[in-house]
């Protein structure tokens, strides 16, 4: 069982029934085309096989420009975006914007904004999901391991980012079995993610542990529930690690990442950790 110490109390209820009525919509109407939704699970594509007579297949369409005052519109309305993170949607009409893990999509005039999955009916395929994975995966890439703690050997077979909090109970719980994670394969690579935020108790023992000689050692110890005292070294890491945090969407901790860009969530064993990876290794061979 996966289990997560929520950051805040969840008050968007809309969303599950959402997520519901797409559900019975994808399995009422298997043949049409597209539908924007809540949830976060990409179905497995449906293979077709050609009919005898198929006609080959065209050419591939050119990729279609995005006007330059389409871009400048959207980027105005959305703080934070930039001209590069605004592509063509697979909805006509309305645009994909990518702002680190969240995936929205904005209308032409930059009015409206619509936040959620986008299912192929077709294939009963979730292409947000798809994008998603692929953003969370590329901003997690480009984090330098000399900003993170890092458990297990540079070539294990499987690899996933933690975003942790020293006083949340199931980040402490998955730590104690680091070991085992680690024989299993696994390297684990940490990030801090203060879930009470800055200028609170856990953002300090954050710092402590980021400006301690040995940061292996110390948030082993501060996960037990020691002091670590020492020399402070200001807050920037841990302000860095917990702005990257929310800008791939984590709410609670612990937040588990594949290197595919998966998110698993919160607490798992480590023979359901193992396991996850695979099957996001799986989907990931499986979608290219």
């Amino acid at each position: 069982m996966r289990r997560r110490t929520p950051a805040r109390p969840i008050t968007t209820a809309a969303l599950l029934v959402a997520a519901a009525a797409a559900a019975a919509l994808l399995a009422l109407a298997p043949n049409s085309s597209a539908l924007a939704a809540t949830g976060d699970k990409q179905t497995a594509t449906t293979a077709q096989k050609p009919a005898a007579n198929a006609k080959p297949a065209a050419p591939a369409a050119p990729p279609v420009a995005i006007p330059a005052d389409v871009r400048a519109r959207v980027v105005a309305k959305l703080p934070g975006a930039q001209a590069s993170d605004v592509a063509v949607s697979p909805i006509p009409g309305l645009y994909e914007v990518a702002m680190g893990g969240l995936i929205a999509y904005v209308s032409a005039d930059g009015k409206y904004l619509l936040s959620g999955n986008v299912y192929d009916l077709d294939t009963q395929v979730n292409l947000t999901a798809s994008r998603r994975n692929s953003a969370r995966a590329k901003a997690l890439a480009a984090a330098s391991e000399s900003k993170m703690i890092v458990f297990g050997p540079a070539n294990a077979k499987m690899t996933v980012t933690v975003f942790t909090d020293i006083d949340c109970g199931y980040c402490r719980k998955f730590h104690s079995q680091i070991a085992e994670v680690n024989k299993s394969g696994v390297r684990v690579r940490y990030m801090f993610f203060p879930r009470t935020g800055p200028g609170t108790e856990s953002w300090t023992k954050a710092e402590q542990v980021w400006c301690a000689a040995d940061r292996r050692e110390a948030l082993t110890r501060a996960k037990k529930g020691d002091a670590v005292k020492g020399k402070t070294c200001g807050d920037a890491a841990v302000k860095s690690q917990y702005e990257l945090g929310s800008d791939l969407g984590v709410e609670g901790t612990p937040a588990i990442f594949t290197q595919t860009g998966d998110y698993i969530g919160g607490y798992v064993t480590p023979a359901e950790l193992v396991q996850a990876i695979q099957e996001s290794q799986k989907a990931a061979v499986a979608a290219r």
